[in-house]
């Protein structure tokens, strides 16, 4: 599962990855470059919990290698299209198989794992692995043979099929029945709005950066496409990192404190990339990877957890709607940047981490699934262990 993952969230790394040639080569704007962002993005997030209402209802594993081949058809197309319109339409259809991949493949994922923290680690980790992969992918294959190059990239698309159909077959019928949720606890959708609304932040800070950071640091350093590039993929790579770090944490010090600490780190840390000039940018594009991404797992869970009998419709939000959104703030941040800088573009971005660490103040820790059946069953609540499952 975390191998597919990876295959399919190339695909999201690589529309950002792609936004300088589409600059270099087609002349784009800011604003223009940041709109294939939105094309991506915009569909997906659209249609993300509709493929999580479904399955919450049915299982279809049979949706994890279509929506592979589908997210890497789009991208595949991007660079051989003849104008800007074809090249948002297939970069949208890209988005719609990555939307459909998220929701399913969580389930099948939080199945697997049977709620342990690093297993689910694990599973987000393959995902963000496959966005630190993205930007050497696409240099590779850009760099040396244009955006005329791009339908090489279908290559990952192809394995990532391949492998989701062998974990499908592999997981058997414990991920596909979509039933077992339905029995534990009671929806809690006060704390889940108030947690995507934290995600939605963490997402435009994060996508905003994905669009932007590899020409902001070559502006800032005065480096060619490879100091970009490097940048992009520290951004991404840490991130890759940082999702272990934080399951391991979360069994140690618990989920919201974790959360709610990187969400903090992320304020300083964006604060110094845009801030401090220099090849020190590099430090703080690590830092606010960190940041970013410790938290990432943890999202899903807590999410899971505060909506245990629409595990789908959760997933889909806080693996996928909440992290699509972030796109829509993206022709924004490029209109704004065309206007007056690129980083005063970028400034804003400090202070959304700040609000969602507000968002998340008062949050509880949720029960997770065994607890919710045992105290149903007739558990002393008062029983210590109880208390900190």
């Amino acid at each position: 599962m975390s191998l597919g993952h990876a295959c399919v969230d190339v695909y999201q790394g690589a529309v950002a990855a792609l936004v300088p040639y589409f600059v270099a080569e087609r002349a784009y704007s800011y604003a223009a470059a940041s709109g294939v962002v939105l094309a991506a993005s915009l569909l997906s997030s659209l249609v993300q919990p509709l493929f999580g209402v479904l399955t919450d209802r049915w299982a279809m594993p049979w949706l994890l290698p279509l929506s592979a081949l589908t997210a890497g058809a789009g991208v595949a197309l991007s660079g051989v299209t003849g104008s800007y319109a074809l090249t948002l339409a297939v970069v949208a259809v890209s988005g719609v198989g990555v939307a459909a991949y998220h929701p399913e493949a969580a389930r099948v994922a939080r199945a697997v794992a049977r709620g342990r923290h690093t297993a689910m680690g694990w599973f987000s980790f393959g995902g963000n692995a496959g966005f630190a992969l993205a930007p050497l992918l696409v240099f590779a294959v850009v760099s040396t043979g244009g955006l005329r190059a791009s339908p090489l990239l279908v290559v990952p698309a192809l394995v990532g099929a391949v492998l989701c159909a062998a974990a499908v077959r592999s997981a058997g019928s414990g991920a596909g029945s979509a039933d077992a949720p339905a029995a534990l606890g009671e929806d809690d959708w006060g704390s889940f709005l108030r947690l995507s609304a934290a995600v939605v932040c963490r997402s435009v800070v994060f996508v905003g950066l994905g669009t932007f950071i590899s020409l902001y640091v070559r502006e800032r350093t005065g480096g060619g496409e490879g100091a970009g590039t490097a940048a992009l993929f520290v951004l991404y790579a840490g991130g890759a990192a940082g999702t272990l770090a934080g399951g391991r944490l979360a069994e140690r010090y618990g989920r919201m404190a974790v959360v709610r600490r990187s969400y903090a780190l992320t304020v300083l840390a964006v604060a110094g990339l845009v801030l401090v000039p220099g090849p020190p940018v590099y430090l703080f594009v690590a830092l606010t990877s960190a940041g970013l991404y410790v938290p990432f797992s943890l999202h899903i869970t807590l999410g899971q957890d505060f909506l245990p009998r629409r595990v789908g419709t959760a997933s889909g939000v806080t693996l996928g709607l909440t992290v699509s959104v972030g796109g829509l703030a993206a022709p924004a941040l490029g209109a704004l940047a065309d206007a007056t800088s690129l980083r005063s573009a970028l400034l804003p971005l400090v202070a959304l981490p700040a609000l969602g660490r507000l968002l998340l103040c008062g949050l509880r820790e949720p029960a997770p699934p065994g607890t919710a059946a045992t105290a149903a069953e007739g558990s002393d609540p008062r029983d210590p262990a109880a208390r900190s499952a």
